[in-house]
């Protein structure tokens, strides 16, 4: 069976948000929920030991890489990004300001630092710029990118309860023994598929499509209120 190839076109055709009005009309996936976010997490507060603490990261770019281990491409997006593919399940690397998580044998996304205008759209001009990378028309170097920036949106989950509110949805095994901070792996949170990226001791980021992110972000504030801290007004009061 002849070898397929997939490339990525050298400019994308979706201008970023442009003009004066531009930013003031973005709006993330679980806008809607940033008070009852603020509110989860005040709920925990008063008990350090057990607090946890949930907020959207939103506008983070998104690349999405396909290139196969050790072939030019590879050695090509890894030049273009400024750090190597990472080699296995759950391996994440960093460096040029992007995270690469493996997806799978020959497929990755680069996550790029939080920073910078939270309302910016660099996914297209990064893409474009990695892409470029590959070559030009009719003597590309196999390989893809393309911009996924707005496939998902990014929950943060911190806090010394933040793993057990991620075990009541998640059926890997989340215990530090198993998975490291730096790792990220793709899993089921309640039926729904996302990515669960360590990226602290008692952090975790949690990437979910865009569709479902009202649903994920309601279940994270549901699972967090076990540890909600309820003062008692009188005595004997429940």
């Amino acid at each position: 069976m002849a070898e397929t190839t997939v490339v990525t076109p050298l400019a994308s055709t979706h201008a970023p948000l442009a003009g004066p009005g531009a930013p003031g009309l973005r709006r993330s996936p679980a806008a809607q929920l940033a008070d009852a976010f603020a509110a989860a997490t005040a709920a925990t507060a008063a008990d350090a030991a057990r607090a946890v603490a949930v907020r959207e990261v939103p506008f983070l770019p998104q690349l999405g890489l396909r290139a196969v281990a050790g072939s030019a491409g590879a050695a090509a997006l890894e030049s273009a990004l400024g750090v190597s593919l990472p080699s296995g399940h759950g391996n994440t690397t960093s460096g040029g300001g992007f995270t690469v998580l493996w997806i799978g044998p020959d497929e990755f996304l680069a996550v790029g630092d939080e920073g910078g205008a939270a309302t910016s759209d660099r996914g297209p001009a990064e893409a474009a710029r990695v892409g470029a990378a590959l070559g030009e028309v009719g003597a590309r170097t196999p390989g893809a990118v393309v911009d996924l920036s707005a496939n998902r949106t990014t929950f943060e989950l911190t806090g010394p309860s933040a793993r057990t509110v991620l075990e009541k949805g998640v059926s890997f095994d989340l215990h530090p023994r198993h998975f490291a901070v730096g790792q990220a792996i793709a899993t089921v949170l309640d039926h729904v598929p996302v990515l669960v990226w360590k990226t602290g001791e008692d952090a975790y980021r949690i990437l979910p499509r865009a569709s479902f992110a009202d649903h994920v972000g309601r279940w994270l504030i549901d699972a967090m209120r076990e540890f909600a801290v309820r003062e008692l007004t009188a005595p004997g009061a429940r």
